[in-house]
C-alpha cells in the first residue's frame, strides 16, 4: 500500500482494512513473507487511523466554547471515566 493511497481512506475504511489484516494474521494461515507484508500494512493503517482520530480530537477541542471564549478541554472517552 502506498502512503497517498492510505491517506485518502476514510477512518472507517482504514479500520475495516486493519481489522481484516488482524483476522488474517490471527488465523495463522499465511506464509511468513505475506504475514510480514500484512503486518507492515497493518502498522501503516494503524498510523492513519491514529492521525485521523487526532485531527478529529483537535477539531472537537477547537469547537468547545465556554463563556464566550474558547476553552480547550481534552476529549474524555468513556473508558477514561472508569
Amino acid at each position: 500500500m502506498e502512503k497517498n493511497e492510505l491517506q485518502s481512506l476514510t477512518f472507517e475504511d482504514a479500520l475495516k482494512q486493519l481489522e481484516a489484516i488482524v483476522d488474517k494474521l490471527e488465523a495463522g494461515e499465511v506464509p511468513l513473507e505475506q504475514a510480514i507484508d500484512l503486518f507492515q500494512d497493518g502498522m501503516l493503517l494503524s498510523q492513519v487511523c491514529s492521525q485521523k482520530l487526532e485531527k478529529v480530537e483537535q477539531k472537537i477541542e477547537t469547537l468547545l466554547e465556554e463563556n464566550g471564549g474558547l476553552v480547550v478541554k481534552p476529549l474524555e472517552l468513556e473508558e477514561d471515566r472508569k
